[in-house]
């Protein structure tokens, strides 16, 4: 998908980005390029793939949700930051928080929020199995992580989590 596609099906979801949005997604998937080539985030690495497989999969949650709306949202086992990265990207109102097991990716993420200058986005190095949140969800995402049931069944034994889950596909 070229990201002009990319941009004209985001169209057909009633998703309308600014140049800034645009900016933010392109300067997103150079940070992913540059950091994949000493530690492995994704195996998908063209451009287009990057934004069917990974963009625009991420944002295909609108479809369910109005995510114009002001969300708390947990995304459990980010990896390289898909879904919640994204959203963050094209919903700024939403206040995200990025959990993954291993600190390498935590350090990518960190540097992606640093360089494109996100706010109310922060990072958890734990496993879903130890994971002691000290705040309540709206929402909570997952995606290519585990089987839904055990997803299920790890999830509703966070104490924080009262809202919706949303398990997504993943390439």
């Amino acid at each position: 998908m070229t990201k002009d596609l990319f941009i004209q099906e985001l169209e057909k979801l009633e998703i309308y980005l600014t140049n800034k949005q645009i900016l933010e997604l392109e300067k997103y998937y150079k940070l992913l390029i540059e950091y994949n080539k000493n530690v492995n985030l994704t195996s998908i690495t063209e451009k287009e793939g990057v934004y069917l497989k990974h963009f625009y999969d991420s944002l295909t949650l609108f479809k369910a949700i109005d995510l114009n709306k002001k969300y708390s949202i947990c995304d459990i086992g980010t990896g390289a930051g898909f879904p919640g990265i994204v959203l963050k990207i094209v919903f700024p109102n939403l206040s995200i928080t990025l959990v993954d097991s291993l600190e390498k990716r935590i350090k990518f993420l960190n540097n992606v929020i640093e360089t494109l200058e996100l706010k109310d986005i922060k990072t958890i190095h734990s496993r879903i199995e130890e994971l002691n949140l000290k705040e309540k969800f709206d929402i909570v995402v997952s995606r290519a992580v585990a089987k839904i049931n055990v997803l299920l069944e790890l999830g509703c034994q966070l104490p924080k989590i009262d809202g919706l889950f949303v398990f997504m596909k993943g390439w």
